[in-house]
């Protein structure tokens, strides 16, 4: 039997493992992944002040939040902790996934106009007993809140002229209809993406590329269209040749998307949907791409006056309070205080 340490020590093997070692630090050096997503946003610059930077800031405090999930260039889903609706703890050891989602509603002023959806009423309040967090928790589900984070992120960032909305055609319609909007409608494949913009594609049906979405916006034919919105937080950073958005909603979380870009900073090879679909299935692997889709719009950040001051970013990492504590409960954290439900809507009520 041959000697195990001798053929461990043999020059080809050596050479062997140099090779493979060498191999795996280039190909992690390359790869975008949760250290690389931190460093990217790591490096906003936030002076001077701006609302580019302030918009780049809270998505990417979000996404971090949420265990830094993003999808590589290839349009592969490469890292993923935690979904919407789950009662797992984020980032910050405190805040469940579920109860974070409702915050956007709230912190995005839309959960009022949401009323009518069951359970929307009940993501109001702290988890006081557990059927309205169950019935809260059944309205994030069957509700897609990607607009909501866009609009919260605007919320939180004190964008001026931003309207928020549930619905992400309401920001393009505003873009290119709107003198007021901070936004202007332009064409993904011959502008330059910058942080603060937003990268948009439309949801199913047959493709309609940009000139088929301004057409649409031309004769009031794109009234419900579905779509979603990504937000640029950081264009070819440090030169790297990549552009690095954040979704909410993307992938059931808060999700970092990168794609490519040429030497003049436009983005690069733009996967597009057909009108025949790609057969993504096992064994076919390259056609499958989170990134392929029918990208119609990039809505440009107007030039703005600067913010009187630096965004004062929340703490993520130091909860105030929680409703669900973990044990034992850190020093610094106390516990929410229980909101009482009006009486107009206590059960058994006969209350207008």
């Amino acid at each position: 039997m041959a000697d195990s340490g001798k053929e461990a020590g043999s020059p080809a093997i050596r050479f062997t493992s140099i090779a493979l070692g060498g191999l795996l630090a280039a190909c992690l050096e390359m790869a975008p992944g949760p250290a690389t997503a931190a460093r990217v946003c790591e490096r906003i610059p936030q002076s001077p002040p701006s609302y580019a930077s302030r918009i780049a800031a809270v998505a990417c405090a979000e996404n971090s939040l949420w265990y830094s999930p993003f999808i590589d260039e290839q349009g592969r889903l490469a890292s993923l902790s935690v979904a919407e609706t789950e009662r797992v703890r984020l980032q910050d050891g405190a805040t469940l996934a579920w109860q974070r989602v409702a915050e956007y509603w709230k912190g995005s002023g839309l959960l009022a106009q949401m009323s009518y959806f069951p359970g929307a009423n009940d993501c109001s309040y702290g988890e006081t007993q557990h059927l309205p967090a169950a019935s809260c928790r059944a309205f994030l589900t069957d509700t897609p809140w990607s607009a909501a984070f866009v609009s919260f992120v605007m919320n939180r960032a004190g964008l001026p002229g931003f309207s928020a909305s549930a619905s992400h055609i309401d920001f393009i319609r505003d873009a290119y209809a709107n003198p007021g909007s901070p936004y202007a409608l332009h064409d993904p494949d011959t502008t330059t993406p910058g942080a603060g913009d937003l990268l948009c594609f439309r949801r199913g049906g047959t493709p309609i590329g940009p000139q088929g979405l301004r057409e649409m916006l031309a004769s009031g034919s794109a009234e419900g269209m579905n779509m979603h919105c990504d937000i640029v937080v950081a264009a070819n950073p440090g030169g790297d040749g990549k552009l690095y958005l954040v979704g909410g909603n993307v992938l059931q979380g808060v999700t970092m998307r990168v794609l490519p870009l040429n030497r003049s900073g436009m983005i690069w090879g733009l996967p597009r949907k057909t009108s025949n679909p790609v057969d993504c299935q096992p064994g076919n692997a390259a056609a499958c791409s989170f990134n392929r889709q029918d990208w119609v719009a990039l809505l440009k950040l107007k030039p703005l006056p600067a913010p009187s001051g630096p965004l004062p970013m929340p703490d993520t990492l130091s909860q105030q309070c929680c409703t669900q504590c973990p044990l034992p409960m850190p020093a610094d954290m106390k516990r929410c205080p229980v909101l009482e439900r009006p009486v107009d809507m206590q059960p058994g009520s006969s209350a207008p």
